[in-house]
């Protein structure tokens, strides 16, 4: 992974995923969803999204996720206190039809804890994958936030992210009749 070298401070590093973190990706992202759509998705929709069959789902996910994932240039990475995972990231080449694969990457999710949110986990696991596309040749990285996921937003608009004005919305039907979620899109440039 190039050099990928820890980026530490104190106790807290991150490091590219291993499958062993795959119960811990789960159920952070378990509980970083909770505490992030408690008051954003219907009650039955958030259950189903973060229950205990999920909980399953997402950890097999991540396996695969880590141990083939689709490409070379995808890849989870792990946010870190001592040997606790507090967060993770995955990134890869954007999909988004007006993108352009070779240079444009996506941040297909990023997520901390949140008992441990606040620490720079998340500013750690975002420098991290920003050398790693670097290093890789890409130039420009975006990601999909949902409209009202404020800590998100805040985060990456802080660290020169800034909205291009795509939007669209995410179809939740399956979990909760007639519940549709608006996203808009962030860009930053990396190279």
């Amino acid at each position: 992974m190039g050099n990928v070298a820890d980026v530490e401070h104190a106790d807290a590093s991150v490091r590219p995923a291993v499958p062993a973190d795959t119960s811990s990706i789960a159920a952070v992202q378990v509980r970083s969803w909770r505490a992030a759509f408690d008051t954003v998705l219907p009650a039955t929709a958030l259950e189903v999204l973060t229950g205990d069959a999920a909980l399953t789902r997402y950890a097999e996910h991540w396996t695969r996720s880590i141990e083939r994932p689709p490409s070379r240039h995808h890849r989870v990475l792990t946010a870190l206190a001592a040997d606790t995972v507090t967060g993770f990231g995955a990134y890869g080449p954007s999909p988004d039809e007006d993108r352009w694969p070779r240079t444009d990457a996506e941040l297909l999710t990023l997520a901390v804890d949140p008992d441990h949110r606040r620490a720079g986990h998340g500013s750690r696991l975002l420098n991290a994958a920003v050398d790693l596309l670097r290093e890789d040749g890409f130039e420009t990285i975006s990601t999909w936030s949902f409209a009202d996921d404020q800590a998100l937003r805040s985060l990456l608009t802080s660290a020169g992210w800034a909205a291009d004005g795509s939007r669209r919305e995410l179809d939740l039907s399956e979990v909760a009749p007639e519940t549709h979620l608006s996203q808009v899109r962030l860009v930053t440039r990396i190279a």
